[in-house]
This record gives C-alpha cells, sequence and structure tokens, in this order.
C-alpha cells in the first residue's frame, strides 16, 4: 500500500479534518424508532448474565490450563492449550468490549474488574482503548477519524494472514507498550487520549511490561514454555479467532457513511460461537444502541430487522462476500458492498452539504 493511501487512514493525516469540516465527524447517525419504555427496558443491565457467563469461561480456562499443565510433555497436552488459546487469546475481546462499555453488568466494579483482566490478556491498553473504541463508535468507517478500521482499502493481505496468529498484532502492542512506558503516545493516539488520562496509559503500560519480563524469567528460569504458554503466548496461538469474528463487522462496507445499517454486518452465529462472542454478532444492534447489554441483542434486533438489511445467515455467507470484496478493492479502491434494506425500512439519506460547509444531518429538511 501507497503511504499516499495510509495516511487516509492516519488520525493525524489531512483526512481528519476533511471528514470534520465535511460534518462526518461525530456526525447525527441513522437510528431506528423504538418505543422509549421498549429501550428502556432493553438497556437494563443485570449481573446474573454475565456472572454466569462469566464464571463458565473462567472455569474453562482454569480447567483448560489445569489439564495442559498436567499433561505437560505429552501430546494430550494440545487440545487442552487449543482450548486454553481460543478462551484466552480469542474470546477475551469481547469481553474486553462489552466491559469497555460498562454494560456488561449491573455492578460496577465487576464490569472494572474484568475489563482489566481483559484488557491485559488481549494486549490493549485499557485507558487508550477505551477513548480509542468511544471514536469508533462515533465515527464509525469515517476515514481520518476511525481509529480501529480494519479492512483499509485497498487490504494489506499480508498484514491480514500474519494476524490470524497475531504476528501484527502482537509485535504492535508490545512496541506501544515501549512507547508509553517512555512517557509517549503515537500522534494517532494523541488525538483521542485526553491529557488527563495519559498518566495512566504510561504506569499501565509499565506494570506489563513487568508481568511479561517476570513470565519470560519463569521460563528461562524452568527451562520450560509452559510459563510463555499460559501468559501472553495465547495471544498468539489462540487468536485467529479476533480476526475472524472482526472482519465480519464492517470489511468491504461503505466508509463516510452515517448509518450503521450500511457500513456493520449482523450475522447469525451458532451457541459456541455466540458464547465466546459474547452476542456481537449481533454488531449493527450494537452500533446503533451500544448502551444494550449484550444479552438483550437478540432482543433487540427483534425490534430493529424490519429497518435494516437482513441479517448474513452464518460467517460462511458473510465471508463470501468479504473476500471478494477484499480482492475487488485490491483494483478499485472505490468500490464497496452496498447493502440493500428490506422493503419497507427507513430509507438512508445522504448528507448533502450545508451553506456553512457542514455536512446536513441525517433526515434534516432540505431547508435546514
Amino acid at each position: 500500500m501507497s503511504r499516499e493511501r495510509l495516511s487516509r487512514y492516519s488520525l493525524a493525516g489531512p483526512d481528519n479534518q476533511a471528514a470534520v469540516a465535511a460534518g462526518l465527524a461525530g456526525g447525527a447517525w441513522f437510528r431506528s424508532d423504538i418505543p422509549r419504555q421498549r429501550m428502556k427496558a432493553l438497556m437494563r443491565r443485570s449481573d446474573y448474565p454475565a456472572v454466569r457467563d462469566t464464571a463458565i469461561w473462567l472455569g474453562l480456562l482454569i480447567g483448560f490450563a489445569a489439564g495442559g499443565i498436567a499433561l505437560w510433555g505429552s501430546w494430550w497436552a494440545l487440545p487442552c492449550f487449543a482450548g486454553y488459546g481460543v478462551l484466552y487469546g480469542s474470546s477475551s475481546d469481547s469481553r474486553w468490549h462489552e466491559t469497555g462499555h460498562g454494560t456488561a453488568f449491573k455492578t460496577r466494579w465487576l464490569d472494572e474488574g474484568l475489563y482489566q483482566l481483559a484488557s491485559f490478556m488481549i494486549m490493549r491498553d485499557p485507558t487508550a482503548w477505551r477513548w480509542s473504541h468511544t471514536r469508533h463508535h462515533s465515527d464509525t468507517l469515517i476515514v481520518g477519524r476511525d481509529p480501529e478500521i480494519q479492512v483499509m482499502r485497498p487490504a494489506r493481505l499480508a498484514r491480514l494472514l500474519l494476524n490470524l496468529f497475531g504476528l501484527v498484532d502482537v509485535p504492535v502492542a508490545f512496541r506501544l507498550m515501549f512507547v508509553h512506558a517512555s512517557g509517549r503516545l503515537t500522534a494517532d493516539e494523541a488525538d483521542f487520549i485526553p491529557a488527563s488520562e495519559r498518566p495512566k496509559v504510561y504506569w499501565t503500560a509499565r506494570v506489563d511490561l513487568a508481568i511479561y519480563a517476570a513470565t519470560v524469567g519463569l521460563a528461562i528460569g524452568f527451562g520450560s514454555w509452559l510459563p510463555v504458554l499460559l501468559i501472553g503466548g495465547p495471544r498468539l496461538y489462540g487468536g485467529t479467532l479476533i480476526v475472524l469474528y472482526g472482519m465480519t463487522q464492517h470489511a468491504g462496507l461503505g466508509e463516510n457513511v452515517l448509518d450503521h445499517r450500511l457500513n456493520t454486518r449482523t450475522v447469525k452465529m451458532c451457541a459456541v460461537h455466540r458464547f465466546l462472542y459474547w452476542n456481537m454478532n449481533y454488531h449493527v444492534e450494537h452500533h446503533m444502541f451500544p448502551m444494550v447489554p449484550y444479552y438483550r441483542l437478540a432482543e433487540l434486533h427483534e425490534e430493529i430487522k424490519g429497518d435494516c438489511a437482513p441479517p448474513y445467515p452464518s460467517m460462511w455467507a458473510a465471508y463470501k462476500e468479504i473476500i471478494p470484496a477484499i480482492l475487488h478493492q485490491l483494483r478499485d479502491q472505490e468500490y464497496y458492498v452496498r447493502r440493500e434494506l428490506v422493503p419497507g425500512a427507513k430509507p438512508y439519506h445522504e448528507p448533502t452539504p450545508l451553506a456553512d460547509g457542514r455536512a446536513r444531518p441525517l433526515d434534516a429538511p432540505a431547508a435546514a
């Protein structure tokens, strides 16, 4: 990818100010109409579902880890570490995500505790990524504003393939830890992390590096890879589902549109994937109403499905669209998948510039 194409997606590049000038930054996003009382019910949080699911998740983690340790040195340890790797290296992503929104638990300290744990497991600074994800929601797929665009135009195919095994994310995470530990931020991070929050970033990086140094020290001291397979290593050997799930969210869809129905996918998944992914397959629903807890997203889907494009019936169905779209964008960077809303859905109205050059919010009258 050329330097010019990369600069389009940089938060420190010219497209940031262009998006602001066009009224796309913090724009007026489309939301389906849901009765007020129904919306309040959907947003109501409870500790029980997340406590139950977290207990199962942690129990499985401990069980697989114990099995791997007990069977260390035999081939029977492999399935134990495979299960442990997926739960640690992939499923921690959805736990980080939901607790970052503060919607998983009703009790605040439970939410924050799991958020800190999952952030460490997924190798994301909890402060930096909380602000990054806030920007992702306010400016989803707005070029120059969204710091979490996974698949750019054109896609960096080698990067995507290597990242199936964490071979991009993990080195980048460690580089950022060293940058943060030295008391610095990247140019992109400086665009969305407030000055008052930055000391937290620096101290977290120092603590995380100390933990990883101790883990490597134990591995050397015991002459065994076991400590690394338990702490940090799963982000490499167990992170494949992060990429496979994550690409279904937005890859190949429209950029710079203020409608999540056109830049986000909802994909039907089986019970196992929904558990691992904490229902983030209902991604249109989550982006449209991010304060609805993950365990109410299936209900929310029923409320708004008449206003959206049809959900994809499976991950395979989604990838039959995603892969050709990414390959097409290698030669035509203006190409994207155009989602067709169901008949009777409220239409999307392209923002058109106002007299002062800003974009008109969705559905604003022409005389605005």
